[in-house]
């Protein structure tokens, strides 16, 4: 049997944050008789979205999780923080609105399984669950994998007298675990982990949770950075003067000093040390409810639980081990965003036609982000005219903790600077992502001043701190082979 072809004039790979940003971007130069395929394995429009956990809630104020421009139609206050369905509910507003100006074919249930480029076309070969082939002729793909989030499976532990779960597979907030009494050991540091242990707090007062923390994490201070009513006139601190601030105090070798700075003024945290920082957000009222939930926190990692003759043994990482009550719960909340590695491609393949959105060959510092402003660039047909940095976050992540964060928020602020001079200030103005909409507009103003006085300026410095850093860790950031000069 031959395959199906479709042919269009853009396909974008993924309809989660990323390619619905793309897909914004895409109806702000195609024209209405133009076609665009969006494709994704996943039966709906929402990315990882449609898989993770059920008590999951938005890290951030629901407003600037979005794609573009377009406004939520909840009802519900600014700070308010958008559970699963709504956000789900949200994706699905927001493709209604971009089908309004463009056409959009929706392929949802299909695999990509490879593409090549013949004679100017790209050729992107999908299967769908039913075993059907489907290739899609296309002259520009964007390729918003992102993150490429996938569920968590329950740990492989030895032990038969405990229970391994994962948030993906069993909800806190319901049975069988919400039923039980025994102790729950959530594992990890990260937001999933704080959800996790928030959730079990709010559905099963007084159960005992212990926290195996790994590093430990620090995160954001909700508050700090979102205060709500009139203090946003006068308390709180834009996240683009966080960046000016950090640029000003990282050379791209003294991330300690900064990561100390950083913690000490906006962070907060659950656990006594806090080796990770992964853009995480949490308010003040959730960290005092976790705290006060928790029984005990064991800053190390697990290595395994398994049975003896007088029950079950947690043995970690550093070689100790501790009796564990037989039924115990072990839920596996490590490393959604870090530990699926990702091939490198560059962010834009040698033709110019094929746009990649991943943590390989990073631009911004969300991929969200870096969808947005990249298809501007590949749409006005600049792409391979502007020498942006890439940097491989993966990689960086997992070499230096604290230089992951320092590193990324440079690369940020030399790549808009960029992006500043080549896509004109509409594209800005329809970027509805940016953390600084939550001031007001004054607030918001004299950010965008500061900023357009002095990013040119500072371009040589924040490659000096890019080079640097790239230097003393050995990981991938310049720009791509045979990019234009700065």
């Amino acid at each position: 049997m031959s395959d199906t072809v479709e042919k269009c004039d853009l396909c974008i790979m993924g309809a989660g944050l990323a390619g619905m940003n793309a897909l914004f971007v895409a109806s702000r130069y195609l024209t209405s008789d133009q076609r665009v395929i969006l494709v994704d394995r996943r039966p709906r429009v929402g990315g990882m979205w449609v898989d993770t956990y059920p008590y999951v809630r938005l890290h951030q104020p629901h407003q600037m999780f979005t794609a573009g421009n377009i406004a939520w139609t909840l009802g519900q206050t600014p700070s308010y923080l958008a559970t699963k369905g709504e956000v789900l509910d949200h994706f699905e507003h927001c493709l209604a609105v971009i089908q309004q100006d463009l056409r959009v074919d929706e392929f949802f249930g299909w695999t990509v399984e490879s593409e090549e480029e013949i004679d100017g076309v790209v050729r992107v070969h999908c299967r769908g669950a039913d075993g059907r082939t489907l290739v899609i002729e296309t002259p520009k793909l964007i390729k918003a994998h992102g993150f490429e989030v996938q569920p968590n499976e329950p740990l492989a532990l030895s032990s038969q007298a405990v229970h391994s779960v994962s948030p993906d597979t069993c909800d806190m907030r319901a049975a069988p675990i919400r039923d039980d009494s025994a102790p729950v050991w959530v594992v990890g540091g990260g937001k999933t982990a704080m959800d996790t242990v928030h959730a079990l707090v709010r559905a099963c007062p007084g159960r005992e949770v212990n926290l195996l923390a790994g590093g430990g994490t620090f995160f954001h201070n909700r508050d700090f950075f979102f205060p709500q009513g009139l203090a946003r006139w006068h308390r709180g601190m834009l996240v683009s003067t966080l960046a000016t601030e950090i640029i000003r105090r990282f050379d791209g070798t003294n991330e300690a000093e900064v990561w100390d700075w950083h913690r000490a003024t906006c962070g907060l945290a659950v656990t006594p040390q806090t080796g990770n920082f992964a853009l995480g957000v949490l308010s003040e009222a959730e960290q005092r409810a976790i705290a006060g939930a928790l029984n005990d926190v064991v800053m190390d990692h697990l290595a395994d639980v398994v049975d003896d003759a007088d029950g079950a043994t947690l043995r970690l990482r550093s070689g100790a081990e501790r009796r564990v009550e037989p039924g115990s719960w072990f839920v596996n909340c490590t490393g959604y965003l870090t530990t699926r590695e990702q091939p490198y491609e560059p962010y834009i393949s040698p033709s110019g036609n094929v746009l990649s959105i991943q943590t390989r060959s990073a631009t911004l510092h969300l991929t969200s982000f870096a969808a947005y402003f990249a298809t501007h660039l590949l749409l006005s047909g600049k792409i391979r005219d502007v020498p942006l940095y890439e940097l491989d976050v993966f990689d960086l992540y997992h070499t230096s903790r604290k230089a992951f964060a320092y590193t990324l928020i440079s690369l940020v602020q030399y790549n808009l600077s960029l992006y500043a001079d080549s896509i004109g200030l509409r594209a800005f103005r329809e970027c509805g992502l940016v953390f600084d909409r939550w001031y007001p507009m004054p607030r918001q103003l004299l950010a965008n001043m500061q900023f357009a006085r002095t990013h040119r300026r500072e371009r040589d410095k924040l490659r000096g701190i890019l080079d640097a850093a790239a230097e003393r860790h050995g990981v991938r950031c310049g720009p791509l082979v045979g990019a234009a000069a700065p």
